[in-house]
């Protein structure tokens, strides 16, 4: 399941490009109780179609995102861990011996864990990624971040060493400041750990015009490279491949 369906991508690109449903429907030639009732969860692909180029999406990947769902990944080493936050649902990902991100209740992430990780690389400081932190100093484990008080601190371009693995940082800023991407090679596929920055169909929110600038063009320098089998692990949703993102997700 989705962590956002077309209401959430319509609210983000909305607040991002600093625009009201009026304004969105004014410039795109549409009425705007349509504007509105797309926002309130009736989903028109003509809407969406009519939308997308005001507010800088997709147009396809739009009009298609009622019916999105990404493939189901299958990649040895990788693991999901689905945890409560609120009534929601937050995830951490062990990729081999090593975990990132942790949790939003402590003894959530330990009870899905089973045995301590090796080390851990955190995303950024929200409190639905950072519960577990102090559990993993006091154990002695490494935790790895951009800024966090006793962690190992990263910035974009570092690399650490895990085993097979290495695991290197990258500036996934905008949702958050700062917040880190993590590419991992060693595995069958290469893999980048998105956190907030990028969900299946959707990418993380932002509180000003400014940040969801910053957070497109950081996605488009650190996405571009990369090829289409690369697996996107998110903080929130299934896991994705960025092939399916690059046709299926709004904002790219």
């Amino acid at each position: 399941m989705l962590e956002d369906d077309f209401t959430y991508v319509l609210r983000k690109a909305l607040t991002g490009n600093g625009m009201s449903p009026a304004e969105a429907g004014r410039r795109a030639g549409i009425p705007a109780n349509e504007v509105l009732a797309l926002l309130g969860g009736t989903f028109s692909a003509g809407t969406a179609r009519a939308l997308a180029p005001v507010l800088g999406l997709n147009v396809e990947a739009f009009a298609r995102h009622d019916g999105y769902e990404p493939r189901a990944l299958g990649i040895g080493g990788v693991e999901r861990l689905d945890l409560p936050f609120g009534g929601e649902r937050v995830n951490a990902w062990r990729v081999g011996a090593v975990l990132f991100d942790a949790g939003f209740r402590a003894t959530d992430l330990m009870n899905a864990l089973g045995r301590m990780p090796e080390r851990v690389f955190i995303t950024h400081a929200h409190p639905d990624h950072v519960a577990a932190v102090g559990d993993f100093l006091k154990a002695g484990v490494p935790v790895h971040s951009a800024d966090l008080e006793g962690s190992i601190r990263m910035k974009p371009g570092d690399a650490v060493v895990c085993g097979p693995l290495t695991v290197r940082a990258c500036d996934l800023s905008g949702h958050a400041a700062p917040s880190l991407g993590y590419h991992v090679e060693g595995l069958e596929r290469p893999v980048l750990v998105t956190g907030d920055a990028l969900f299946a169909g959707s990418m993380g929110g932002c509180g000003s015009p400014a940040n969801y600038r910053h957070a497109l063009g950081r996605l488009r320098e650190v996405l571009g490279p990369l090829p289409d089998e690369t697996v996107l692990l998110p903080g929130h949703g299934p896991a994705t491949s960025l092939g399916e993102e690059r046709s299926g997700n709004p904002f790219l």
